[in-house]
């Protein structure tokens, strides 16, 4: 990938993720558990289901995690049944990840596909086989009502990139086009049925419910559900 324009890498990665190309261990996804009180003081209990590490591609002992645009991510998370994660849900996983590794930021050819590897190494090394969920080593491209609401909404919103002690480096951000990529992008694929007690709902039912959406979302506005509409 690295001589080729953004374009054509995304073409390639699009091709070769819905063809099948991702490892073993990324298609076993993990339950996120999360709980709300309501205003009646009941508690409402909520699981999602989400990929334990970023999208890569490869095999389980020669893969690479690769950063996306957010149209071709949101491609292959509905030809996936999937959805990509809000900033709460970002923190939820991060709460509950197994394997939480330092951010390790990179200063140079930021957007470049051998940086995506180096710091895809960096990230092997820190992890040191370790398995389970993992969390705090990408920024997420996430869902935000901040998009649907700003002047341009040919945006991206990223948050995360966690350090040990539970902090965020990327505060909730939509000031990138939605075509820009760097090394320090992630994409989290979230099963699209959320169980609420012991209901399934699609996540778009979850997040428009005036009660509900409060599981998945902590921001004032949550109705934006997808890149692309």
């Amino acid at each position: 990938m690295t001589p080729l324009s953004l374009d054509d890498r995304e073409d390639v990665a699009l091709h070769q993720i819905l063809d099948g190309n991702i490892p073993q261990f990324l298609r076993r996804f993990v339950p996120i558990h999360t709980r709300m009180t309501d205003s009646a003081g009941h508690t409402v209990r909520a699981t999602y289901w989400v990929m334990p590490d970023y999208l890569s591609v490869g095999g389980n002992r020669d893969f690479a995690r690769l950063p996306l645009t957010p149209m071709t991510a949101q491609q292959i998370a509905d030809s996936l049944r999937c959805f990509l994660p809000t900033r709460k849900m970002v923190d939820d996983i991060y709460r509950q990840a197994r394997v939480r590794p330092e951010p390790v930021p990179i200063y140079i050819y930021r957007d470049s596909a051998l940086m995506f590897l180096n710091h895809h190494y960096i990230i092997e090394g820190q992890r040191q086989n370790r398995k389970g969920l993992i969390a705090g080593i990408k920024k997420d491209v996430v869902l935000s009502g901040k998009i649907s609401r700003a002047g341009k909404t040919d945006r991206v919103a990223i948050y995360g990139w966690h350090r040990t002690n539970g902090q965020p480096i990327q505060p909730l951000y939509t000031g990138h086009v939605n075509r820009y990529v760097d090394y320090s992008h992630g994409i989290r694929l979230v099963y699209r049925k959320v169980r609420v007690n012991s209901r399934w709902m699609d996540y778009r039912d979850v997040l428009q419910h005036p009660v509900y959406r409060a599981l998945l979302c902590d921001e004032e506005w949550c109705d934006f559900f997808r890149y692309g509409e």
